[in-house]
C-alpha cells in the first residue's frame, strides 16, 4: 500500500504541533481564558482568532482606565490642596522674617551705641596717661639728633624702642588709633637715629681699613649691636667692613711677598720660592693666620654678644639674637669670603708656577699633602663653599695630578727601556731606588699632619702608582732572559750533536736523551729567581709598615706564586732527567683506577720492570749524589725562601718517589720481586733528602 507524501511546510507545522506540550500550566490558563470568549468552531472564527484576542485585550485596557478615572481625580484635588498649603506656608515664613529682622536692627543699634559710650569714657580717662608715659623728653630728643655718638645716644634709642614695643601691644587692644600715632612718631625717630648710626658706624670701618690689626671699641659694638635690628643698615655695614679689609688683606699679602715685616723682618716669602715646599707652606701660614686674625676683628663686629660673660647684664638689643647663630654664621662667612676673595689669585698663580716647575717626586706628594692639610683647616674657619676654598681645593688636584703624572712618566720610561737581569740575577738598581723612594713617602705619609674634619687619604694608590711598573718592568726583563736562555741552550744542544761518540750505560743513556728536555726546563729557573728576588726587594722594606700592609700581602702571593711554579719545573725536570716524568701519570691512573678498568704496570711498556728498574737507578744515583745533585738556588738572595725552596723540592721528590713504590708494591700490578726494584723505602729517601 503506497504512502502519500506531505508538503514540507506542511509537514513542519504538524510536527510542531505534535511537539507542543499541553499540558503546561501556562498552556493551559492561556486555554481557559480562550474559552470564555471563543464560542463557535468554525473557520472563520479561526480565521479571526488573532483580531479576537487583540480587541478582548483592548477593550480590558479601557475598562481599567474606566474604573481608575475616579482615583485620579481625587488625587488631582489632593495636589491641588498641598499646593495651597505649601503657598500659605511660605506667606507666614515671610511675615516672620520681617519681623524679627526689624527687631534685630533696633537691639544691634542700642547695644553698638552703649559700647560706643564705654569706649568713649574710657578713652576720655586714659588719654592723659599715654601723653604722659608715652612721649621722649627733649633731652632724648636732642641726642638723637644733635649730639654726637654716646651713651646718651643708645640710652634715648633704647627708650624709643621700648615705646614703640608698647605701642605694638596697643595695636592688639581698642587703643589702636593713640597706638598708631605714637608708633608713627617713634618710627620717624627710630629711623633717623638708625640712618645716623650708620653712617656712624661706616665711618668708623672706613678707619678699620687703614689698620694692619684694627681694635674695635666697646662703643662700635653697641653700635652694631643696634643695627642688627635693621638687617639692611647692617648688611650695608657688612659689605664696607669686607670691602675695606679686602683691600687691606690685598696689600698686606703683597706686601709679605714681597718685602716683608717691618725693618725686613720677617724676609719676604719670595727669597724662598728656590725651595717649593718652604714658598708654598710659608704663603699657606700667613693666609691661615691672616683668616685667624680677620675671623676674630668680624666675629667681634658682627656678633659682639659672643664675647659677653653669661653672667653680665642682659642687654635689650640681644633680645631676638638668642637663637640667631645660623645667620650670624652665614654672615660671617659672607664677609670672611670678601675680605680674601682678593688674595686667591695671587695666590693661585704663584702655586701653580711652582708645579709647572716639574719638582721632584717627593716634594710634589708633599705639596699636595700639605695643600689638602690647609683645605680642611680652611675649609672649618671660612666654609667650604667659598672662594679661597675653592681655589686651595683645585690647587690640591692639580698637586695630586703632577704627582701621579711624574709617577706615570717614571713608569713609562722603565717599562720603555728595561735593565738586562745580571749574572747573580740580583735585582735591578731601579727596584732599589724605586723603594727608597717609596719608603720616604710613607715616612712622610706617617708624619703628615690631619685636620681634625679630614683623614689621611688612601695610599694604596700612590704604591700602586710607583711599585706596578717596576713589577711590570721585572716581569719584562725576565722574560727577555727566559728567551735568551733558550736561544743560547738550543745552540749547546747543536754542538753537543756533532762531538764524538762515547760508550755510555743505560743511566748515562737516559740522562743524555734527556738533555734537551732539561735545557728547555732549566731556562726558565733563572728567570723564575730573579723575579722572586725583585718582588723579595720589594716586600722585605715594606713588611713593617701598616700603611703597606695589603701590598706586601699581594707581593707574598705572587713570591708564594712563582716558588710553586719554580719547584714544579725543577722537579719535573728532575725526574724527566731520571725518565720518570712521562710515567708518572701511569703510577696515578693505577692508584685511582680499579684493576678490571686498568692492565697491570709491569705488563705496560713503559713501566716494564727492566724499563722502570734504570729509572730507579738514574733517580737514586740522582738524590744520593753520585750522579748530581739536588738544585740549592744559590742565586735567591732571601735565605729562609732559598731554604723553603729547597725542602719543597724534596719534598715533592719525596712525594714522587712514595707514589711510585706503592704503585711497585701493589700486587695488583704484578711486579715479580717489587723489593729488588724499589730497594729503599720512602721513609729513607725522606731521611736522605733531610726532611
Amino acid at each position: 500500500m503506497g504512502t502519500v507524501g506531505l508538503a514540507p511546510g506542511l509537514s513542519r507545522k504538524l510536527k510542531k504541533v505534535l511537539e507542543c506540550r499541553t499540558d503546561n500550566p501556562e498552556v493551559v490558563a492561556s486555554l481557559n481564558t480562550l474559552s470564555t470568549f471563543y464560542d463557535e468552531n468554525t473557520p472563520q472564527a479561526r480565521r479571526n482568532l488573532r483580531s479576537t484576542i487583540e480587541k478582548r485585550s483592548l477593550q480590558i485596557n479601557l475598562d481599567f482606565l474606566r474604573a481608575s478615572q475616579a482615583a485620579q481625580l481625587a488625587l488631582d484635588r489632593v495636589e491641588d490642596e498641598v499646593n495651597s498649603l505649601a503657598d500659605c506656608c511660605d506667606r507666614i515664613a515671610k511675615a516672620l522674617s520681617s519681623c524679627s529682622a526689624s527687631t534685630g536692627d533696633i537691639i544691634n543699634t542700642t547695644e553698638r551705641l552703649k559700647q560706643e559710650l564705654d569706649v568713649t569714657t574710657q578713652k576720655q580717662e586714659i588719654v592723659s596717661c599715654f601723653l604722659r608715659d608715652y612721649q621722649l623728653s627733649p633731652q632724648e630728643i636732642n641726642a638723637l639728633r644733635e649730639e654726637e655718638l654716646n651713651e646718651n645716644f643708645f640710652k634715648a634709642l633704647s627708650h624709643v624702642q621700648e615705646i614703640h614695643a608698647n605701642c605694638k601691644i596697643l595695636l592688639r587692644t581698642h587703643h589702636q588709633r593713640a597706638g598708631l600715632e605714637l608708633m608713627d612718631m617713634m618710627a620717624m625717630y627710630q629711623e633717623g637715629a638708625y640712618e645716623r648710626l650708620c653712617r656712624w658706624v661706616q665711618a668708623e670701618c672706613r678707619k678699620l681699613g687703614d689698620m694692619d690689626n684694627p681694635e674695635v671699641s666697646e662703643l662700635l659694638k653697641t653700635a652694631v649691636r643696634c643695627l642688627k635690628e635693621r638687617p639692611v643698615l647692617f648688611k650695608y655695614c657688612a659689605e664696607e667692613v669686607a670691602n675695606m679689609r679686602h683691600n687691606a688683606l690685598f696689600r698686606r699679602f703683597i706686601s709679605a711677598l714681597t718685602r716683608g715685616g717691618p725693618g725686613g723682618m720677617p724676609r719676604p716669602i719670595e727669597v724662598h720660592a728656590h725651595d717649593p715646599l718652604r714658598y708654598v707652606g710659608d704663603m699657606l701660614g700667613w693666609l691661615h693666620q691672616a683668616l685667624a686674625s680677620e675671623r676674630e676683628l668680624v666675629l667681634a663686629l658682627l656678633d659682639p654678644d659672643a664675647s659677653v660673660d653669661a653672667g653680665s647684664t642682659a642687654n635689650p638689643y640681644s633680645k631676638n639674637l638668642e637663637n640667631d647663630s645660623g645667620k650670624i654664621e652665614a654672615d660671617l662667612t659672607f664677609v670672611l669670603d670678601r675680605i680674601f676673595e682678593g688674595v686667591c689669585r695671587p695666590f693661585k698663580v704663584r702655586v701653580e708656577q711652582v708645579l709647572q716647575s716639574q719638582p721632584s717626586l717627593i716634594v710634589s706628594y708633599k705639596l699636595g699633602n700639605m695643600l689638602e692639610f690647609y683645605c680642611y683647616t680652611i675649609s672649618d674657619l671660612l666654609g667650604r663653599e667659598t672662594a679661597l676654598c675653592n681655589t686651595l681645593w683645585a690647587l690640591k688636584d692639580a698637586a695630586q695630578k703632577t704627582f701621579f703624572e711624574i709617577l706615570k712618566s717614571r713608569g713609562e720610561k722603565l717599562l720603555r727601556y728595561p735593565p738586562l737581569v745580571a749574572v747573580d740575577l740580583s735585582p735591578p738598581p731601579a727596584v732599589r731606588e724605586g723603594v727608597s723612594v717609596l719608603l720616604e713617602m710613607i715616612e712622610t705619609y706617617n708624619s703628615m699632619m690631619v685636620p681634625a674634619s679630614g683623614k689621611k687619604p688612601a695610599f694604596d694608590p700612590v704604591i700602586s702608582a710607583l711599585l706596578d711598573p717596576i713589577i711590570q718592568m721585572c716581569e719584562q726583563a725576565a722574560e727577555a732572559h727566559k728567551s735568551k736562555g733558550a736561544g743560547n741552550s738550543s745552540r749547546s744542544r747543536r754542538m753537543s750533536s756533532d762531538s764524538g761518540h762515547l760508550s755510555k750505560s743505560a743511566v748515562d743513556a737516559i740522562l743524555s736523551n734527556n738533555n734537551s728536555a732539561t735545557f728547555s726546563q732549566n731556562s726558565e729557573a733563572p728567570s723564575k729567581i730573579f723575579l722572586i728576588n725583585c718582588l723579595c726587594a720589594i716586600q722585605q722594606p715594606l713588611l713593617g709598615h701598616e700603611v703597606a700592609a695589603e701590598y706586601a700581602k699581594k707581593l707574598g702571593i705572587m713570591i708564594d706564586n712563582h716558588v710553586h711554579v719554580l719547584v714544579e719545573k725543577e722537579v719535573d725536570t728532575i725526574l724527566r732527567r731520571c725518565g720518570l716524568s712521562m710515567k708518572m701519570h701511569h703510577f696515578h691512573n693505577s692508584l685511582n683506577k680499579d684493576t678490571a678498568e686498568w692492565a697491570p704496570l709491569a705488563e705496560l711498556e713503559d713501566t716494564a720492570p727492566a724499563a722502570l728498574s734504570e729509572c730507579l737507578k738514574a733517580f737514586f744515583g740522582f738524590i744520593l749524589g753520585s750522579e748530581s745533585s739536588l738544585p740549592e738556588f744559590e742565586q735567591m738572595q732571601v735565605p729562609k725562601l732559598r731554604s723553603d725552596t729547597c725542602i719543597q723540592v724534596a719534598r715533592s721528590l719525596a712525594d714522587a718517589y712514595e707514589l711510585i713504590y706503592n704503585a711497585i708494591m701493589d700486587p695488583k700490578n704484578r711486579y715479580p720481586d717489587p723489593k729488588s726494584l724499589a730497594r729503599h723505602p720512602p721513609d729513607q729517601i725522606r731521611t736522605i733528602l733531610g726532611i
